[in-house]
């Protein structure tokens, strides 16, 4: 079976190191010496500052919004992974969705705006696949009417926009370092912040707002990640350059091999830099796309609708005896949702492999056209 995705592992020799290191010292998590030095050497690859390692990426943002004291409605998209509206019904908060771009497939600053209301506080925006969100213009909505402007980067490791750390832009921004993203830490995560106050807050946050001793500042959780998952990150940042090289060659095979063939096209890429960390394709139509998952699957690739469905079709929303993609007007979210479908791809696939797959869409596409008496290139 060829995965959707598969965990990057560095040898098991230099883990065995760091692990000699943790058996000596006793030292297993609260802040350990493994996870300073990879906060150190995170804030140094990624050039920023103000870096806080967490347990995972979910509990980034949810302690982000916990320490901006976000209330009342937030703007999101429903075209994320769950835990980005699971954030904010955890929090009590009220998730307002706006569409997205037809293109980049992130939300789209100009419905952000139309959904404003008295009661919304904040903005909590997706790099959807790694690929920036409409920075500035989500920046120019928020400062005009006094909201925070959060970001889940889960996706966006390294990712740069004009030349930037993608997460210079907005008030902080949550990483996800979960054993299939680009950069991994088994579990494991970041919150990042602009403001030195708010970072400091952030790092008691996630042990439960202990300040000392005998001194409890406020009401934490814990969120700390410990010296094995900072160990795995160490590790892993070594070879960060090296895989992020690898990924987008493999990306850059696909979009040669299926680039002007019928029905099929790709993400608007708005990065300066990028990670490569998603391979979506979208097809014609539900049915296809639906169609090529199954044939892949029958020939031993497995793919993904990612982000298929939407969150606001969660049986929970369901539930309530709502349609939220006609209340919120989401025609574009729907239709993206309903047609991608992720490809395999990271560094250990070959070649050979991509090409094989893109074979099988494209005799899928071609049969199927055939059938039906349409053309096909």
């Amino acid at each position: 079976m060829i995965t959707v995705t598969k965990a990057d592992l560095p040898q098991i020799e230099k883990y065995i190191e760091y692990l000699k290191t943790i058996w000596a010292n006793r030292w297993l998590t609260n802040d350990g010496k493994f996870v300073q030095l990879l906060e150190k050497r995170l804030e140094e690859y990624l050039k920023v500052k103000n870096l806080v390692l967490m347990s995972n990426g979910t509990l980034s943002l949810q302690i982000m919004l916990k320490v901006f004291d976000i209330q009342g409605e937030v703007i999101t998209t429903p075209f994320t992974f769950a835990a980005t509206t699971n954030v904010l019904l955890w929090a009590g908060l009220s998730p307002v969705f706006a569409d997205i771009d037809p293109e980049t497939y992130n939300v789209d600053p100009f419905d952000v705006r139309r959904k404003i209301t008295d009661k919304t506080s904040a903005i909590l925006a997706v790099h959807v696949y790694g690929n920036p969100c409409y920075v500035e213009e989500l920046q120019e909505v928020a400062e005009e009417h006094g909201l925070k402007l959060i970001f889940d980067a889960a996706h966006a490791f390294g990712v740069e926009y004009k030349n930037r750390p993608i997460t210079d832009f907005g008030d902080g921004s949550a990483l996800s370092f979960h054993a299939t993203k680009v950069f991994n830490t088994i579990e494991g995560g970041a919150a990042i912040a602009k403001d030195d106050e708010i970072a400091e807050k952030l790092k008691l946050a996630r042990n439960h707002g202990i300040k000392s001793e005998e001194e409890v500042a406020f009401a934490g959780v814990n969120g700390k990640m410990n010296e094995f998952q900072a160990s795995m990150g160490l590790c892993n940042l070594e070879n960060i350059d090296n895989a992020i090289n690898l990924r987008g060659k493999l990306y850059d095979r696909y979009f040669e091999l299926l680039s002007g063939f019928e029905g099929i096209k790709f993400q608007k890429i708005v990065a300066s830099k990028c990670n490569y960390s998603y391979m979506p394709v979208l097809f014609s139509s539900k049915k296809e796309r639906d169609s090529i998952y199954l044939m892949l699957l029958r020939n031993g690739v497995k793919s993904r609708k990612y982000f298929y469905p939407l969150t606001v079709n969660f049986d929970y929303f369901k539930g309530a005896g709502l349609n939220l993609v006609e209340k919120y007007h989401l025609v574009n979210a729907d239709s993206i949702a309903g047609r991608v479908l992720c490809l395999p791809l990271y560094p250990d696939l070959k070649v050979s492999e991509v090409e094989k797959i893109v074979l099988l869409i494209k005799h899928e596409i071609r049969s199927t056209s055939a059938l039906q008496g349409q053309p096909s290139n």
